[in-house]
């Protein structure tokens, strides 16, 4: 039988977006503390029982997340400049950048959460 570990860490991203055509409050300018939770899975563990350290895992995200989206505003940074800054649109953004910068041996991106609020949250994956 072979198992699968899944790993999950998570930083957290301070920026402001406004939606557009969209008919309530969040149309003007607003921020929040998003939270990005990352989910990897692997199918084995090296010679030390260890898959990926938690700390590469989290300094890969903040060298690819942070200097693209912390303390900005969403609507002037690539591609939410020309689609939509809603949770849906960011949080497949987030995994398109990680998906495409990290690779861990062995391992693969699965999903990611893209939390607004404590209560509110995205979830995206691909097939």
């Amino acid at each position: 039988m072979t198992g699968i570990y899944t790993l999950s860490t998570e930083i957290e991203l301070c920026c402001s977006h406004s939606l557009n055509e969209y008919d309530g409050d969040c149309s003007r300018v607003h921020g929040h503390n998003w939270l990005v939770r990352v989910y990897y899975e692997f199918k084995k563990v090296d010679e030390n029982g260890l898959t990926v350290d938690y700390l590469r895992l989290r300094a890969d995200m903040e060298k690819i997340l942070l200097p693209r989206f912390d303390h900005r505003h969403l609507n002037e940074v690539p591609p939410f400049d020309r689609i939509n800054p809603t949770s849906e649109n960011i949080a497949a953004e987030i995994f398109r950048l990680l998906r495409e910068e990290t690779a861990y041996e062995g391992g693969r991106l699965v999903e990611v959460e893209l939390w607004e609020t404590r209560m509110d949250m995205v979830r995206y994956r691909e097939d």
